[in-house]
């Protein structure tokens, strides 16, 4: 893949490369044999990527992105740029809104050869939600200063160190009765690695893919309950799921410092499918894997006796909702 993919020797500036999602990004471009720059507030997240880059490959730059002077130094020189950023917290409108159409206009000044903007399925100017309406700016001020660039608006993000499938599978660990909010919400989570891919073929091929967006589900529209009852049964454990009314949701996610909200629960209710007339994983030439075909074994740990307390064709039946 070093010799051939268009991004060999080429340096990217990832934006949150340091992240969960960033980590395996950083990883697909490292494959094809470019040279990764990590732009993070806190740097020493992606230091596990080290082993994995060549002498040289890898370089970590400290980027405060509110700051132009910051962003144009995470810049410099880059032939490409991938942002990953995003937050539930702070300024959203500046984090997910102007400083990407800031990292857009610096590298189009640059002579970047491509910018791959990573949105949200959901993203939306008339959203009652301040995530959606920041993603959407994000977008239109991307496109205002890179007309070229690729969007992609993944559905929720699944991996095996996710803050999604680990939170829930802790949960069903412990908890004999759990409350389900969203129960019916239909959700087409994206496996991480096929998010990852997808971010180092749009960015390889700025002809085919530029100018376009992207919605990036996975092969099943799950609901929430689902979710939770497959997680349960790849644990092999008996657990009963109690599904929150709205009013009830709506009044717990507005107190405070609980886990959910209500932004949160407002996308979730929502859904997060993709649109019956999107381009997406297939127009990039990837064929997208359900959560079903990595459950059992992430939740091995999770089972009262490890490996020895599920048959494993058995777990693989029930996570699968066989």
């Amino acid at each position: 893949m070093t010799s051939t993919s268009p991004l060999s020797n080429q340096l990217v500036t990832v934006f949150g490369g340091s992240g969960f999602v960033g980590n395996y990004v950083v990883q697909a471009l490292l494959a094809r044999g470019a040279r990764v720059r990590v732009a993070s507030r806190e740097t020493q997240q992606g230091w596990g990527l080290k082993p994995l880059a060549n002498l040289g490959q890898l370089q970590f730059a400290h980027c405060d992105i509110t700051r132009e002077d910051s962003l144009a130094a995470s810049l410099h020189e880059a032939d490409f740029v991938v942002n990953l950023v995003g937050d539930f917290s702070g300024d959203l409108d500046m984090l997910m809104g102007e400083a990407p159409g800031n990292m857009a206009r610096i590298a189009k000044a640059n002579g970047a050869k491509h910018f791959v903007h990573v949105s949200a399925i959901g993203a939306d100017a008339n959203s009652p939600t301040a995530y959606a309406k920041a993603k959407a700016l994000g977008e239109t001020r991307v496109l205002e200063a890179f007309p070229e660039a690729t969007i992609l608006r993944p559905s929720i993000i699944f991996g095996k160190d996710d803050n999604f499938i680990n939170m829930f599978a802790d949960l069903i660990e412990n908890f004999f009765i759990l409350p389900v909010f969203g129960a019916d919400a239909k959700l087409q989570i994206a496996y991480v690695d096929d998010v990852a891919e997808a971010v180092a073929v749009a960015l390889e091929d700025p002809a085919s893919h530029g100018g376009h967006t992207y919605e990036l589900g996975g092969p099943e529209q799950l609901t929430m309950l689902e979710i939770n009852e497959r997680i349960a049964a790849a644990q092999g454990r008996d657990r009963r799921f109690w599904p929150v009314s709205d009013s009830s949701s709506k009044l717990f996610a507005r107190i405070p410092f609980t886990p959910l909200s209500m932004d949160q629960y407002l996308l979730l209710k929502a859904g997060s499918v993709v649109s019956d007339d999107a381009r997406g994983f297939a127009e990039l030439g990837i064929e997208p894997r359900p959560m079903g075909l990595f459950l059992d074994k992430w939740m091995t740990r999770f089972r009262q006796f490890g490996r020895f307390g599920l048959s494993n064709e058995r777990s693989k039946e029930r996570a699968q909702g066989a």
